[in-house]
C-alpha cells in the first residue's frame, strides 16, 4: 500500500494585511493538514512574538512554518512579481536554513508559470531597504530583503525541530524601487503572484510529511 501523508499543520507566517488578504483569497483545495495564516505585523520583533506565541498553542506545536508576502529584491535584473525561495534566512541572531528548496522553486514554476524564480539567502532588516544599503546587503550574498521572514523562522526553530522555509514576492528590485506597495503597477503584480502560489506551499508541505520508511 502506497504511503499517505500524515495530516499535520501548517502556519503560514506574513506581516501586511495585504499579503494576509492575497493568501486568505486565494484556492485552499489541497492542503495536506490544517493550515493557519498568520499576519504577525510588522518587523523582526513583531513577528519573533506572535510565530512563537502561535507556535505555543497545543494544536500548533509541531506545525511546520513558512514565511511569506513581499520583499525587495537585491541583484540586478530582478523585476516585481519575481520570486525569491530562501535557501536561508539570516539576520544579525542568527542564521536558518530552509528545508525543500528545490521542491518549492519545482512547485512555484507549475503555479506562477512565466515567472522567475530565484533562489539564494534572504536576509533580515528592521526597516526597509533603500538606495546604497541595498548594495551592501548584495554583496554579502543575499539577494533579497525583507524585515521578518528570518526572525519568524528562528522564532520557529527556537521552538521546537520543524520544516521551514521562506518564499518572498518581489515587490521592488533595483531598478524599480516603490514608493508604497499596492499603489503602483509593481505592487498590483506581486499581489497577483502571492494570491498563486499556495498550491506550491502545500505541496511543499505534503511531500516533507510523507512517512519515512
Amino acid at each position: 500500500m502506497d504511503a499517505q501523508p500524515v495530516s499535520a499543520p501548517l502556519l503560514i507566517a506574513c506581516a501586511l494585511g495585504i499579503e494576509s488578504f492575497a493568501l486568505r483569497t486565494s484556492d485552499r483545495g489541497g492542503a495536506g493538514g490544517p493550515v493557519t495564516v498568520l499576519r504577525t505585523g510588522m518587523g523582526p520583533e513583531a513577528a519573533d512574538v506572535s510565530t512563537a506565541r502561535m507556535l505555543a498553542r497545543p494544536d500548533l506545536v509541531d506545525a511546520a512554518v513558512l514565511a511569506t508576502g513581499f520583499c525587495a529584491g537585491l541583484a540586478p535584473g530582478m523585476h516585481p512579481g519575481d520570486l525569491v525561495v530562501a535557501e536561508e534566512t539570516r539576520d544579525p541572531r542568527g542564521t536558518v536554513p530552509c528545508v525543500g528548496t528545490e521542491l518549492l522553486v519545482k512547485e512555484l514554476v507549475r503555479a506562477v508559470p512565466g515567472r522567475t524564480v530565484h533562489t539564494g539567502p534572504l536576509t533580515g532588516s528592521d526597516h526597509v531597504v533603500r538606495g546604497q544599503e541595498r548594495s551592501d546587503l548584495l554583496a554579502t550574498g543575499a539577494i533579497a530583503v525583507d524585515m521578518e521572514s528570518a526572525a519568524t523562522l528562528l522564532s520557529a526553530v527556537r521552538a521546537g525541530e520543524r520544516p521551514v522555509a521562506a518564499v518572498r514576492v518581489v515587490v521592488d528590485a533595483p531598478e524599480h524601487e516603490l514608493v508604497r506597495i499596492g499603489t503602483v503597477r509593481g505592487g498590483i503584480s506581486a499581489f497577483r503572484v502571492l494570491r498563486s502560489v499556495l498550491p506550491a506551499f502545500f505541496e511543499w508541505h505534503r511531500s516533507l510529511l510523507l512517512p519515512r520508511r
